[in-house]
């Protein structure tokens, strides 16, 4: 219960990565905000929190909107007094060649993957100030580190991403502060899904073909699940990684030393 008495915030809850770390949180200690506009999900996920033997408060957050993350920070201190960890999962994907790319697709990217990472971490830094303590782990990804021919706003957002973690960690890593993020490689997850599908059409190839070859080139030989990814966060939300800050840990299966 390395996180007893603590409050966590998980923007995007109410599936896959989200709704994993929740729960791992929860397993740890942690009374969990599920900030998350699906209701369904977000109701679920609740369910499955408290079915654990912590507190769940759902917040409809938008986390394109600065005034639905600060309604949520808000919240949160209103409810439990404190905030301790705040998990930056919402996110969403589109492929497309880059002639392609338009700039509504750039945005909607850019605006939820990476612009709401900053504005969500924003909101809660006055509460963590104030504790003089707070762990931040912010969802990156394998293509964060790598090109993609078919990708790139994604990659983009999720280089952002580990960029803004080295930034937010260094300029409040004096306030006890620590900001870290995870680099997942191929998650079986609802957005895996949709990745399957629009990158098998873009190659020219069914979903499951996409994911069979993206699983043959995993080093350990198995796709991922949100459950791995969760561990992971877990680790990093907690005293046992108290000297890790700045950093941006490959979950991939070893994707990315394959170069």
């Amino acid at each position: 219960m390395e996180l007893a008495g603590q409050a966590a915030i998980v923007t995007g809850a109410g599936r896959g990565i989200g709704r994993a770390t929740a729960l791992e949180l929860a397993r740890m200690g942690a009374d969990i905000v599920i900030a998350e506009l699906d209701r369904n999900g977000a109701d679920k996920t609740a369910a499955e929190v408290q079915a654990l033997g912590r507190k769940a408060l759902v917040i409809p957050t938008d986390v394109t909107k600065r005034a639905d993350l600060k309604a949520m920070a808000d919240r949160t201190q209103q409810q439990f007094g404190r905030i301790d960890v705040l998990i930056n999962n919402a996110g969403i994907y589109r492929a497309a060649a880059t002639l392609d790319v338009t700039e509504e697709h750039w945005d909607a990217i850019m605006d939820i993957n990476a612009k709401a990472v900053f504005f969500a971490t924003q909101a809660v830094l006055p509460a963590m100030i104030a504790q003089k303590r707070g762990a931040i782990v912010s969802l990156a990804s394998m293509a964060g580190k790598i090109g993609s021919r078919t990708n790139l706003p994604y990659n983009a957002s999720k280089a952002a991403v580990i960029s803004m973690t080295k930034s937010i960690a260094l300029a409040h890593a004096a306030e006890g502060i620590r900001a870290n993020c995870v680099c997942p490689g191929f998650v079986e997850t609802d957005m895996w899904t949709k990745v399957s599908q629009e990158q098998g059409a873009l190659l020219g190839m069914s979903a499951e073909e996409f994911t069979r070859q993206r699983k043959a080139a995993v080093p350990l030989g198995r796709m991922e699940t949100a459950e791995d990814v969760a561990s992971v966060i877990g680790f990093l939300a907690s005293p046992r990684s108290g000297y890790m800050t700045g950093q941006a840990l490959s979950v991939d299966g070893g994707l990315v030393m394959q170069g």
